[in-house]
């Protein structure tokens, strides 16, 4: 069996080089592409993202791929947002105005209500998991995952809360609606525990491939 197939998005945010060398770590093959037929062939699909929301909802629009995003999470391809691209996820967010998301999961971007500490919020965090999910499924109850952000989602269901952190109080970091999910922190720079998420994810990505 060969192993799965991960499109990384390119649409020039993120650190698109460290997530392709994380996910070859874990036992995937990526590819980093802005072509929509290369990411509709992927066995699964990885959007990373670093900087502001608007910016990168208008570089996806700008290559199109809102659409094929879209379409790859109707038909059941597994979808993983990291960081900002987990953000893009959601419907809307606040940041330098209003701007509409991708709107697979619930629940919006607002600022981080870190109660007076200082922001960006940055550095190692425990992530406390809940529920049942690939994404968690190899991980502890509770780990430390590195973060960098000054937004978090909210009015995200608790159904697809998927893990919380603290900084200055209860944030959600982690999401999960079926076959998209998302986390706020970088697991491709989260040592040990991270490459254990991204591992399995990659291997449902290979089972679900083999399913279809």
């Amino acid at each position: 069996m060969s192993a799965p197939l991960i499109a990384i998005a390119d649409y020039g945010m993120g650190n698109r080089r460290s997530v392709e060398k994380a996910i070859e770590r874990v036992g995937g093959r990526p590819e980093i592409t802005c072509e929509h037929d290369a990411i509709r062939a992927a066995d699964g699909v990885v959007v990373p993202g670093v900087g502001a929301f608007r910016a990168a909802m208008e570089a996806l629009r700008a290559v199109g791929l809102d659409e094929v995003l879209r379409e790859r999470a109707e038909v059941g391809v597994p979808l993983l947002g990291l960081c900002l691209g987990m953000q893009v996820l959601l419907c809307s967010s606040s940041e330098f105005g209003e701007t509409e998301g991708l709107g697979l999961v619930p629940g919006r971007v607002a600022p981080l209500p870190a109660a007076g500490l200082r922001l960006p919020h940055i550095g190692w965090t425990t992530v406390s998991w809940r529920g049942e999910h690939p994404l968690s499924a190899d991980l502890p109850a509770t780990g430390a995952f590195y973060h960098v952000h000054s937004y978090a989602p909210v009015g995200v269901p608790e159904e697809f809360v998927l893990g919380t952190a603290e900084y200055g109080g209860t944030f959600v970091t982690a999401i999960a609606r079926g076959n998209v999910a998302g986390v706020q922190f970088h697991p491709e720079k989260s040592s040990t525990l991270g490459l254990a998420l991204l591992g399995g994810w990659v291997r449902e990505c290979g089972r679900v491939s083999l399913a279809a």
